[in-house]
């Protein structure tokens, strides 16, 4: 099935062959709810509690292709949900640092992506802020939607980084890039709608 889901993927324009074979590498099915297991591999997202999903195959890797991530690379993801973006991330190579705000989901989650092998750090916090004490980043990702570009992510960005994320209020968001030069100028890139579930404020504890 999964062989199929890549293969999908292929058809819908994924081209990058590291993408395509982290997303071939890692059984989606472990990170859903048992009553979706025989849907994990279709292409769309599912539901994972606390408000949040895990988004469909194709956006993960879409993301990621358009993250443009080395070997090595220090990457922050904000909002972790259940782990599979970082996942993807950590089995290309990367070190990552992924945020989440809702803690039921991040204890989870923290507890889930022990079983895997990659260097991936998990933090409960309001993602707006990053983590300046890691930075800065080769890269980082928003997985929800932001309402304007956070500028103290803006901040945490290394000179030739990447920033990624859904911009916009309401139901459909642009995926903007936006590479920082290494003068610190900002280049922005649109590619395209996306539906994402809305990036919010502070942490939750529920």
């Amino acid at each position: 099935m999964r062989k199929q889901l890549v293969a999908t993927l292929k058809v819908k324009g994924i081209t990058d062959k590291r993408v395509l074979a982290a997303i071939d590498n890692i059984p989606r099915h472990w990170f859903l709810d048992s009553s979706f297991l025989e849907y994990a591999y279709e292409d769309k997202p599912f539901p994972i509690g606390s408000g949040q999903t895990i988004s469909q195959p194709y956006t993960v890797a879409r993301q990621t292709e358009l993250l443009k991530v080395e070997k090595n690379m220090k990457v922050l993801e904000i909002g972790t949900g259940s782990g599979f973006q970082a996942c993807v991330l950590g089995e290309m190579g990367a070190k990552v640092f992924t945020v989440e705000r809702q803690k039921k989901l991040y204890l989870k989650t923290k507890s889930f992506l022990k079983q895997f092998p990659y260097r991936i750090k998990a933090f409960f916090d309001d993602g707006n802020k990053g983590l300046p004490s890691f930075a800065p980043f080769d890269r980082i990702i928003i997985t929800a939607a932001a309402p304007e570009i956070p500028e103290k992510l803006i901040h945490q960005l290394k000179p030739e980084g990447i920033l990624l994320l859904p911009l916009g209020l309401g139901d459909v968001q642009q995926m903007v890039r936006i590479t920082k030069d290494v003068n610190g100028n900002l280049k922005t890139e649109n590619f395209g709608n996306y539906r994402f579930v809305p990036m919010l404020k502070n942490k939750a504890d529920n």
